[in-house]
């Protein structure tokens, strides 16, 4: 009999059970984490571990980020095939399916990425990115060092959960799926309406960072899931959706002045984030995988840097945000 039921989660294939439950007990080594660095929503899971300090806790097997066509998203034969991805740790797997098929024989969905495979089980425990984001953030929380940072790091804070889900339910939307809508549309009439979209989604987040006076996105002190979510996308805009989905109005470092900067102050100054940005596994999956947008899977150069440069200026900006929100407690 397949561990995953019909009735289990939606139509789409997606396994919705919660880390933490009686079930599914927060233990450490327990699970694994499947994963692809090209992927947004996979990143999102990524950033999450590495803030909370969960690699010890949490294996990861990677990938390889391109080719998807003929059995899916594969594993190299060893860690050096393709620099970046690793073997199937677990089951030394050919194809992610193959991962899918040991939970459920009768599997008919998708495979996609990530994965949290519940190794004691022998089943998925949940490949939705926003249900790992949020079990990640707090389950293993009696694990960490009592005086450690990350026990008391929280990307969804209870005092911010309104503010949070709002914005949730216009980013997503606009900008995280957004970008796809645009890239992926049949019409011009769909391109023009769905590009404008993320642009205006844009727009409304350099408004919201305009005064000059904050760090994150939704709280003042520290990130929230919004900033993580924000971005998986935004370090992948200049990168490689501007030219591949044909978002071509502005740049974000140069027609996004306050997003930039955010940007450039998550890439560099939150410890550990530039070490989950791939940018060879970003660009050659988009580029080598979406055949009919760009048949002859050529990867583009550029853009030069990838992500601006921390300068002396950013560096006198963030001194003074600091000294002007610290002493405060409560987030506006």
């Amino acid at each position: 009999m397949p561990n995953h039921p019909p009735t289990d989660g939606p139509a789409d294939g997606s396994w919705r059970h919660q880390l933490g439950s009686p079930s599914f007990p927060a233990e450490p080594d327990r699970y694994h984490l499947y994963v692809g660095l090209f992927c947004p929503f996979a990143h999102r899971v990524i950033v999450t571990r590495e803030l909370k300090g969960l690699q010890k806790f949490l294996p990861m097997s990677i990938v390889k980020a391109y080719p998807k066509e003929d059995g899916g998203w594969r594993f190299p034969e060893n860690d050096t095939e393709y620099p970046g991805s690793t073997i199937d740790h677990l089951f030394h797997s050919k194809f992610l399916h193959e991962v899918y098929f040991k939970c459920d024989s009768e599997y008919k969905g998708k495979y996609s990425v990530p994965v949290l495979w519940d190794k004691k089980t022998n089943q998925i425990v949940n490949n939705e990115s926003e249900d790992i984001m949020r079990m990640l953030n707090t389950a293993f929380n009696d694990y960490l060092p009592k005086d450690g940072p990350q026990r008391d790091l929280n990307f969804y804070p209870s005092e911010l959960k309104s503010k949070i889900d709002e914005i949730n339910s216009w980013m997503m939307p606009g900008l995280n799926t957004g970008v796809y809508k645009a890239g992926f549309a049949a019409t011009q009439e769909d391109y023009d309406k769905n590009c404008c979209v993320v642009f205006d989604a844009l727009d409304r987040l350099e408004s919201m960072l305009s005064s000059n006076s904050r760090l994150f996105i939704a709280s003042l002190t520290q990130p929230t899931e919004i900033d993580i979510k924000l971005y998986t996308t935004l370090v992948r805009f200049d990168t490689i959706y501007q030219q591949h989905f044909k978002l071509m109005i502005l740049s974000i470092r140069h027609g996004y002045p306050n997003l930039n900067r955010w940007l450039k102050h998550f890439y560099w100054k939150l410890p550990g984030v530039r070490e989950t940005t791939n940018f060879k596994h970003i660009k050659e999956n988009y580029s080598k995988s979406h055949v009919d947008i760009n048949p002859k899977g050529i990867t583009p150069l550029g853009p030069d840097p990838e992500v601006e440069p921390w300068t002396e200026e950013d560096e006198e900006w963030k001194r003074r945000v600091e000294d002007k929100i610290l002493p405060k407690t409560k987030d506006s």
